[in-house]
């Protein structure tokens, strides 16, 4: 087996007392997982919170051979690790006190996704699927990517929403990545994998058991700008994830529903209790927009984008031209009444895909042009 960064990080975490938050005072300290290894014992006394009983296992550690072994079963399962210093992973995660040091990944994370939680009832309704899977279908078309915890009812909803949608969807695990867990959503979890991402902090062959739930929630929540709770009884996990949310600092929204039926108890308490009614998506968005488009840093505009665009702009100005954002402005121009879509404004525009997608989402809001099936944009007239 190589002698790859990722066997250091394995290793590290699976001597007894070190724990997350131990662990990243360590890899922050020494610069990398291999160093801890490496370190002088006087160097890690001085390591706040690392007592001498976690450095002698640290020195003492030689179970290489099973390190190697999950490695290669890693390998097998077209997964990979993915450590907390590599700037795929997902920053929202890194603001949270007890980060997973590193995950499991089968897919694709990309660091220009945004990430949109969306939680429910296992035992979830006809009215609880269907409005979750058209919130998550119309949230992946505006380039929102979902994430769920892949369990039966509303969370397996969310993910065909966004996967009906053409979007990215994530799904965090509380059990290890060769789990399939329910076992009915083995062909889903393979979509998943193929347009997003399954992730988990466990080891390979952890069963889902209950305690790992909670701990999976916090990465639910944590990766996320917020969470949407479609349907929970009074009792149900995702009110244990808005709370999570709450926590560290992320947006609570709650879908209403019948104040008879047992699984709007926990979503109406929470509107009560202050998050936001969803009545639809334009009620998420439009709290999230200052967020979103914070995340994304404007890029100079190229010089071939802004001769393709002096080009473009023949078509019909736009009203109140000059109260618009420059972006706005710019795309505004080459939007008309024949459909146009985001691909092709991205590649126009000269502007960055994630400038593009947040722009046409505030135009929207605003007003000012329209959706169409398709990903494809025309004034609103």
């Amino acid at each position: 087996m190589t002698d790859s960064e990722d066997k250091y990080w394995l290793a590290l975490k699976s001597i007894d007392g070190v724990g997350n938050v131990g662990m990243k005072k360590l890899v922050d300290a020494c610069g990398s997982a291999r160093r801890v290894f490496s370190a002088p014992v006087g160097n890690l006394k001085t390591i706040g919170g690392i007592g001498s009983t976690i450095i002698a296992r640290i020195k003492a550690f030689d179970d290489w051979d099973k390190v190697d072994g999950e490695l290669e079963k890693v390998a097998k399962l077209q997964a990979y690790i993915l450590n907390y210093q590599d700037p795929i992973y997902p920053a929202a995660l890194l603001n949270i006190y007890d980060f997973p040091p590193f995950l499991y990944v089968k897919g694709r994370l990309d660091p220009d996704d945004v990430y949109i939680a969306v939680v429910g009832s296992r035992m979830a309704s006809s009215y609880g699927r269907y409005t979750t899977e058209r919130l998550c279908r119309e949230m992946g078309m505006k380039g929102i990517t979902i994430v769920s915890g892949m369990a039966r009812g509303i969370d397996s909803a969310a993910h065909r929403g966004a996967l009906t949608g053409k979007g990215r969807t994530v799904a965090v695990l509380g059990c290890g990545l060769d789990i399939v867990y329910p076992p009915e959503n083995a062909s889903l979890m393979e979509e998943i994998a193929s347009h997003g991402a399954v992730i988990t902090e466990f080891p390979l062959g952890t069963q889902p058991n209950g305690p790992n739930f909670p701990a999976r929630n916090r990465i639910i929540s944590g990766m996320s700008l917020g969470v949407v709770v479609v349907e929970a009884t009074d009792k149900s996990g995702s009110l244990i994830t808005a709370r999570m949310a709450l926590e560290q600092g992320r947006e609570v929204f709650a879908v209403p529903g019948s104040i008879d039926a047992s699984g709007s108890k926990g979503t109406n308490r929470l509107i009560k209790d202050g998050a936001k009614l969803v009545e639809s998506v334009d009620d998420i968005l439009e709290e999230l927009l200052p967020q979103i488009a914070g995340r994304r840093e404007q890029e100079p505009l190229k010089e071939t984008g802004t001769k393709k665009t002096e080009r473009a702009s023949t078509k019909a100005s736009a009203p109140d031209d000059g109260l618009m954002e420059e972006n706005e402005r710019i795309l505004y121009r080459m939007i008309s009444t024949d459909p146009v879509d985001a691909d092709s404004l991205i590649a126009s525009s000269g502007l960055g895909t994630g400038i593009v997608l947040t722009t046409l989402m505030n135009m929207e809001l605003k007003g000012r042009i329209r959706q169409l099936p398709g990903k494809t944009f025309i004034r609103k007239e």
